[in-house]
């Protein structure tokens, strides 16, 4: 294939199309990911990122994000950072400097405002109301009852391959808590000359297995890009007790994916030899099963 692209969830089908029509357009394949991200973050119906995110326990959006070019393996990534419109762009910045690539809290914040990104209270009314509401209520932290990060995996014309994630992370975490997304090798990972992949869910259970290094590690093993998902969603399941949801996709040099989950799991991919389209991955009898969603408002899952 010559592009191709794959990304998390339903909410991600529009960006991800997008990021097709630009990586068909011959663009690079990072900024192509970025502009698909930035539109899941910039629309406010989803909850788990960007603006319309669901606050911590606190009531302040606090958001994460990475990004890493397989040409050079750098990466660039940002953590708990309060007020700024696209932490995607701001994470792809930090890719470029030799040291400080990963920057949370008020450094990253600081180095926002500084480089003039742009600035928005990603707090809306409905999840500032939602907040209120159920703030006295919840008492276990779970993934995907709105925690859904965004994951996009591309492969340009060149042959470069990136990976980007954004989140807003886990609905009434501890402030300052921040998840796997910003942490390459946990919540993503890229190197053009084997692959790549990303990782939504607990970023505490994605975290202790290194799950998209572990993944990208077996394709250059020489397993196929969905052997390669399917052994590592195994042995993460198999070493971690009491796993909770996780959903993991890739994508190898040649454009080809995987996807390996243990919950009903929405993804989108599209390439110059197929149209973009849903997919529904489901856990079945301890696999995974992949089908294609003819109609896509069948899927309420964002």
């Amino acid at each position: 294939m010559k592009w191709a692209a794959i990304s998390t969830w339903k909410m991600s089908f529009d960006g991800c199309k997008k990021t097709l029509e630009l990586l068909a357009e011959g663009r690079k394949c990072d900024e192509s990911l970025i502009e698909g991200v930035c539109m899941v973050e910039d629309e406010p119906s989803y909850t788990s990122v960007g603006y319309g995110g669901l606050p911590d326990k606190d009531g302040r959006v606090t958001l994460d994000g990475g990004f890493m070019d397989g040409d050079t393996l750098r990466f660039g990534a940002v953590g708990c950072i309060e007020g700024f419109r696209s932490p995607i762009r701001i994470a792809h910045s930090l890719m470029n400097y030799e040291f400080n690539n990963l920057l949370v809290g008020a450094g990253a914040e600081k180095y926002a405002e500084e480089k003039g990104f742009e600035k928005r209270d990603n707090l809306t009314e409905k999840s500032y109301q939602k907040y209120l509401s159920e703030k006295d209520k919840i008492e276990t932290l779970t993934s995907y009852d709105g925690h859904d990060t965004v994951c996009f995996l591309g492969k340009d014309v060149s042959g470069t391959i990136c990976a980007a994630v954004s989140t807003s992370g886990l609905y009434m975490k501890a402030h300052g808590r921040i998840g796997d997304s910003p942490i390459p090798g946990a919540g993503y990972y890229a190197d053009s000359e084997i692959g790549s992949a990303a990782s939504t869910g607990v970023g505490e259970d994605v975290i202790k297995t290194n799950a998209t290094f572990r993944l990208v590690n077996k394709m250059a093993q020489g397993l196929s890009v969905q052997k390669a998902a399917d052994e590592t969603l195994n042995e993460i399941m198999k070493r971690l007790a009491d796993c909770r949801s996780i959903s993991l996709i890739a994508l190898d040099k040649d454009g080809n994916y995987g996807v390996a989950t243990n919950c009903d799991f929405p993804f989108v991919y599209g390439s110059d030899e197929c149209e973009v389209s849903l997919y529904m991955a489901r856990f079945v009898n301890g696999k995974t099963v992949i089908k294609k969603v003819d109609d896509i408002s069948e899927v309420t899952l964002d």
